[in-house]
């Protein structure tokens, strides 16, 4: 049983509902400092990928920055975001410095990104282009006491539905759908025709893979480095395959 606020009447809580649900978002990471060169950056995902990208909100990661920006930099590389086509909903997890910024820009700080941002810290890698636009999902089952080396979802993945494995492969035994994301900090494994998103190496993993049975992407990515479909390759469509990070780039070999 949920209490009420104290001081709160019945009439009040019924002007609104506050609930916790599945949130996909992307993140930019900003490895420029000129505003100029961030719009131009982003502007060409959007171009590429409209339906993705346009008005798509995204969480700006300013720690690859030294020094951070102060506030009237920030703005002005929040205001190139904006006028590239994306719409900033609040700044990557950082330090106490980046806290103090996201309070004087009136934005939050996305504690999803925590993770991300402390492997960053960790490995001091620098080595990803920029920007790139990386998904991020709550995971949709809950942690067990025990390893978990795959979340295996047996039954379609419906348009506008979200599947994020976390911290492990992730196996559908089904059909991915268009408009439909399915997410994993490892490999992907689907079994039916992936037709709309995948996202594997949610947390920088290039050694992650995808395999479908029958490749019908709107868009895939690993680590970061993503590849958007307006027509698949002749020689892929409706195929078995495997995609793999090469050299920075993504390579689709037939299974």
């Amino acid at each position: 049983m949920s209490a009420r606020p104290s001081g709160a009447s019945a009439e009040i809580l019924e002007a609104a509902d506050l609930r916790f649900g599945q949130v996909g978002i992307a993140s930019v990471r900003v490895r420029s400092s000129d505003p100029a060169a961030l719009r131009a950056a982003i502007e060409v995902r959007v171009r590429e990928a409209p339906a993705l990208f346009e008005r798509a909100p995204v969480v700006v990661d300013l720690s690859f920055l030294t020094p951070q920006p102060g506030e009237d930099a920030a703005r002005a590389l929040l205001d190139a975001v904006r006028g590239a086509g994306m719409l900033p909903v609040g700044l990557a997890y950082g330090d106490e410095a980046t806290d103090e910024l996201a309070r004087r820009l009136g934005l939050p700080l996305i504690a999803k990104f925590r993770a991300q941002y402390e492997r960053a810290e960790r490995t001091a890698s620098n080595d990803e282009p920029m920007p790139h636009a990386t998904a991020a999902a709550q995971p949709v089952a809950a942690a067990s006491a025990d390893p978990v080396t795959a979340l295996q979802h047996h039954q379609q993945v419906r348009t506008g539905q979200q599947v994020y494995a976390q911290g492990c492969d992730l196996v559908v035994v089904g059909t991915v759908a268009n408009g439909a994301e399915v997410l994993a900090d490892g490999n992907i494994h689907v079994y039916g025709a992936l037709r709309g998103r995948a996202f594997a190496g949610a947390l920088g993993d290039k050694a992650a893979r995808i395999f479908c049975g029958e490749f019908r992407a709107e868009i895939v990515s690993i680590a970061g480095h993503y590849r958007v479909f307006e027509e698949l390759p002749k020689e892929y469509a409706g195929k078995a395959v495997q995609i793999r990070l090469e050299q920075e780039r993504l390579q689709i070999a037939r299974l």
